[in-house]
């Protein structure tokens, strides 16, 4: 995995400083609020109902486990002992004084993390496949791209003040994992008939206020021309993209409104320019800079073991536990013998995503002795151990199972996405932390949830939709009416290859009557699948919305 190197060192260690003087300045009153809230947002601070948030990166997920042993160490010593991982494959720390967050930044630089850009109108955080350099199916490992990308775009100075907040999602396998139509820009890695690495590139995906699934501009993308044209489209929508609005501001708008084929024109038209500026001695340094990168991403080298392990099928014989644990948060590895591990933040009860310190430092030793000290976040809230044995599973999840992370539901229906809505977040209308809590106590037991399957709820606590919920097979929404929480239901969202916005299924409910909701709709799913193998969004495509509709709204139905 990448480690900094001087420069990142050195850069790291001046922003924090800088920020330090900036904090100063607020706590004294040289600075009014309004004055430090671009400054502190471009370092990931967000002022929230009850105190300050940090959002620290985690670049395109990964971390080894020395960081993920800081992240324990900041909610300790500085937060209320947890973390709450996100979509975005950051961590965030909910409860931080003000005068404490240089101290943070400043501890964190010396384990090669930060929070620049996790916040702002500026390109964010570079997101990626989770299993990126491990999976069985993948092309390419896209990190070594997603680390390029993540250097360009920091303080690049055409783009820190850009209409909008912008994303990027990459992705080096053909199944995608990284939600890559929901983000301003997706890269999906491929390889030409002459077996050239490129990218198929996707603009104008989102979600918030106006959810839009991207459209492809370039099927195909030659690896040695991806920073110029990302430099063409981020021209591009710094001029044209709206600034006299914030709700029409993303390039998601700007692609709806002007047509794609007038933008994609713009867009080549801008590239030719760049490129032949690029060419030369600029594209020679940034072949060179990713070649330095993708050395630090080698493979690691993996004994040779048997592709079935002895050890594993014993266990699986003895523990229906382990085996229902190593059926749903497993996952082939590219060298046989060896597993993915997803390991769920998801236990009923819990919040989504949280991890208390003594949990994070539990996964960054697990990480050490069972997968050679690297850990991956996922956007959909949990922890992925990426090369590990399966020798080792069992060891794995008795270890896990004594720090309460045994939970076995990745995939599952209680493996809930959920933001931290109205208990911490000053943008939400209501709480999406209790529906996910509750939804997750109704489904919790292993078997009902295996028997229905790959199943995806996803919840927001307000239409900024951090939660994904248009992209959720089920979208849970809250709103605030007249004072009143009420959460709208959403059908048939797919954040993968054949992505879409699920359809909302009437008025919005109660938060006492999601849970039941639920329960009907996935009864009323179990009666009519085809089989026990047919997925719910091919049930739902199959038959249209209206049989789960009525099974959503049926008790207000029959008191009518």
């Amino acid at each position: 995995m990448y480690r900094y190197d001087a420069v990142d060192a050195g850069y790291v260690r001046a922003r924090v400083a800088e920020f330090r003087a900036q904090v100063t300045r607020r706590l004294d009153g040289r600075l009014t609020e309004e004055e430090f809230k671009p400054l502190r947002l471009q370092n990931g601070l967000y002022l929230q109902l009850h105190a300050y948030m940090l959002r620290v990166a985690i670049p395109y997920g990964t971390l080894s486990a020395a960081q993920m042993r800081a992240l324990a160490e900041v909610a300790e010593r500085w937060d209320r002992g947890y973390g709450h991982f996100t979509t975005r494959q950051n961590i965030q720390f909910n409860w931080v004084r003000l005068a404490d967050a240089p101290d943070i930044l400043e501890y964190l630089a010396e384990a090669g993390m930060h929070a620049i850009q996790t916040s702002g109108n500026c390109i964010r955080n570079v997101t990626a496949d989770p299993f990126a350099g491990a999976a069985a199916d993948e092309i390419a490992d896209p990190r070594p791209i997603a680390e390029l990308i993540r250097q360009w775009s920091t303080a690049h100075p055409e783009f820190l003040f850009l209409p909008r907040k912008f994303k990027i999602a990459v992705t080096g396998a053909p199944n995608d994992r990284a939600v890559t139509k929901a983000h301003d820009i997706g890269l999906r890695m491929r390889r030409n008939a002459a077996g050239g690495t490129g990218f198929e590139v996707v603009i104008g995906g989102g979600l918030g206020r106006s959810p839009m699934i991207g459209k492809v501009v370039r099927e195909f993308l030659p690896e040695a021309d991806l920073l110029p044209y990302l430099e063409a489209i981020l021209a591009t929508y710094n001029l044209h993209g709206r600034r006299d609005n914030k709700y029409k501001a993303r390039i998601k708008i700007l692609v709806h409104e002007t047509g794609l084929d007038r933008l994609k024109a713009e867009i080549e038209a801008e590239f030719a320019r760049r490129k032949a500026r690029f060419a030369g001695p600029e594209q020679a340094r940034a072949a060179g800079e990713l070649a330095r990168i993708a050395a630090q991403f080698a493979p690691p080298v993996l004994p040779e073991r048997p592709e079935v392990s002895a050890i594993e099928a014993r266990a699986r014989a003895i523990d229906p536990a382990f085996a229902l644990w190593a059926d749903s948060n497993t996952r082939p590895h590219r060298v046989p013998g060896h597993a993915i591990v997803t390991v769920s933040l998801k236990a009923p009860g819990e919040a989504p995503g949280d991890a208390s310190a003594a949990q994070i430092r539990a996964l960054a030793d697990l990480a050490d002795r069972y997968a050679l000290g690297e850990l991956r976040i996922s956007h959909m809230q949990n922890v992925i151990l990426p090369h590990v044995a399966r020798d080792d599973l069992p060891a794995l999840h008795a270890a896990l199972g004594r720090a309460g992370l045994a939970t076995a539901n990745a995939g599952l229906i209680s493996d809930i996405i959920a933001c931290p809505g109205l208990d911490y977040c000053a943008l939400a209308t209501a709480r999406s932390i209790p529906i996910a809590q509750d939804i997750a106590r109704r489904f919790a037991a292993p078997e009902a949830a295996r028997t229905i399957g790959q199943f995806q709820i996803k919840i927001s606590g307000c239409i900024n939709a951090c939660g994904h919920h248009h992209v959720g097979h089920v979208g849970i929404l809250g709103l605030e009416k007249g004072g009143v929480e009420t959460y709208q239901i959403t059908l048939g969202g797919d954040p993968g290859q054949t992505a879409a916005i699920g359809t909302r299924a009437g008025p919005g409910l109660a938060a006492e009557e999601v849970g039941p909701a639920i329960e009907r709709l996935i009864a009323t799913y179990l009666d009519l699948r085809s089989g026990p193998d047919e997925p719910f969004l091919d049930t739902y495509r199959r038959l249209g919305a209206a049989p789960f509709r009525a099974a959503i709204y049926a008790p207000a139905r029959d008191a009518a």
